[in-house]
């Protein structure tokens, strides 16, 4: 399932994270793991921010994705099904049909 990440990290802990070299290591190990269709990096509420999108293959990868972000940096992380304009356009065509 096509899954919507959003991975909030703590200032400090990510500062010291980035010092030290452990981020670096911390991202590439989930980014060869999560093998992203796309990842984005910004600053929301005043916090480091990545938004990655992934396909989630069953439930019980969560935990392996989400405990280097927690561990690495106490980040705070958001899981969200999400869908392309035409999963969108499929899902509306047959929901009309349903009605």
């Amino acid at each position: 399932m096509r899954t919507l990440l959003k991975v909030q990290m703590d200032v400090e802990a990510a500062n010291r994270a980035i010092k030290d070299g452990s981020w670096a290591r911390t991202m590439e190990r989930v980014m060869q793991e999560l093998q992203p269709e796309a990842a984005y990096f910004t600053a929301l509420d005043g916090k480091r921010t990545g938004l990655i999108v992934f396909d989630l293959k069953e439930p019980s990868q969560i935990p392996s994705i989400a405990e280097p972000f927690f561990m690495a940096v106490n980040a705070s992380i958001e899981l969200a099904p999400v869908m392309t304009l035409e999963d969108v356009q499929s899902g509306l065509e047959r929901a009309a049909e349903a009605f």
